[in-house]
């Protein structure tokens, strides 16, 4: 039976995003963002241990500074006495300043893979898909009024690309690809300001479907992926979950990107578009790194060891999911 608190937490946190979409007012936002962490933090502590009380205080302390960096931006913008095209623009640099720092976004990253590195896979999902939906309504509504975007758009994809390239642990590894994809969504903000939406859903979902794997092996290392001597189909599986995460055609993956590529060609915007391409490259290969161990190493383990085994109903959802759908957009459009 769920915890009752847990579940209370969640509608808390679910509330707080939902008061932060629908929210006319800057303070009506904020006060979303503070459900949201405030319903957060005891979901964080549920295992009562060091080093969730770590990734507790690290989160709060994050979390606080961005909140209170917002806060001085919208009260003191009414309070500025210089010409009102500036105060604009620096009313819109210090939102997007504190909201990447709740992000995780460069240059504000490094508290984001220490902080996965000290929680369980179902938090980790939490707060790679649904924290980052508040801040990220945020952003699309100052998309248009900030000059410094494409500089943060270049950063952020670069920064998620190599600093997964030294890292053994699935989660870091997991975190920085995150950092990678937060920069295609605000690409996507920048250039068609309607997808990123749609970006944020089927990343989700492949997330979902990732993560679901990782604890079913309790796999944390690249090591402890072939732990579980997984048979054929289910190293397939652990592959194409990988591939669609990187972006590779015909998966589901790629087809975000696609819409995201298609929107800055029409744009004109080459240039970020070659350095955007260039950090897929990268991930993809530290996906590849993950994906040769689990089908070269082929472990003997015990015939006592209990074998957890991925469903057949569940293998074939991520392949009708992850193969066709793409194929099915592209002719239909």
């Amino acid at each position: 039976m769920p915890n009752i608190s847990n579940l209370l937490f969640l509608m808390v946190m679910m509330v707080g995003t939902t008061m932060i979409i629908s929210s006319e007012t800057w303070l009506g936002m904020w006060m979303g963002l503070e459900m949201n962490l405030i319903a957060f933090i005891p979901i964080l502590y549920t295992s009562k241990n060091m080093t969730s009380s770590e990734s507790c205080m690290i989160y709060f302390l994050i979390q606080s500074m961005g909140s209170i960096l917002m806060l001085m931006s919208v009260l003191s913008s009414s309070l500025m006495v210089i010409s009102p095209y500036l105060i604009k623009e620096l009313f819109s640099t210090m939102l997007l300043l504190s909201m990447m720092i709740k992000l995780g976004v460069p240059p504000f990253h490094f508290w984001f893979p220490e902080i996965l590195e000290k929680m369980s896979w179902t938090n980790s999902m939490i707060l790679m898909t649904w924290q980052k939906v508040g801040p990220l309504v945020i952003i699309s509504h100052i998309v248009d009024t900030t000059s410094c975007l494409p500089v943060v758009i270049c950063v952020t994809v670069l920064i998620g690309a190599i600093g997964g390239l030294n890292q053994t642990s699935i989660r870091k590894i997991m975190g920085y690809s995150s950092i990678n994809h937060m920069g295609w969504m605000i690409a996507s903000m920048k250039f068609h300001n309607e997808f990123w939406v749609k970006y944020l859903v089927i990343y989700s979902v492949i997330i979902a479907l990732m993560i679901y794997m990782f604890n079913l092996y309790s796999a944390f290392y690249i090591n402890q992926l072939t732990s579980n001597n997984p048979k054929f189909m289910e190293k397939l599986i652990m592959i194409i979950q990988f591939l669609s995460l990187g972006g590779l055609p015909p998966f589901l993956g790629f087809l975000p990107k696609w819409f995201v590529i298609q929107s800055m060609i029409t744009s004109n915007s080459f240039t970020i578009l070659m350095i955007m391409i260039v950090s897929v490259l990268i991930t993809l290969f530290y996906y590849l790194r993950l994906v040769s161990t689990t089908m070269l190493i082929h472990n003997s383990t015990s015939k006592w060891n209990k074998q957890n085994q991925l469903n057949k109903e569940l293998m074939v959802i991520i392949i009708t999911i992850n193969i066709p759908l793409p194929l099915i957009a592209m002719f239909g459009l």
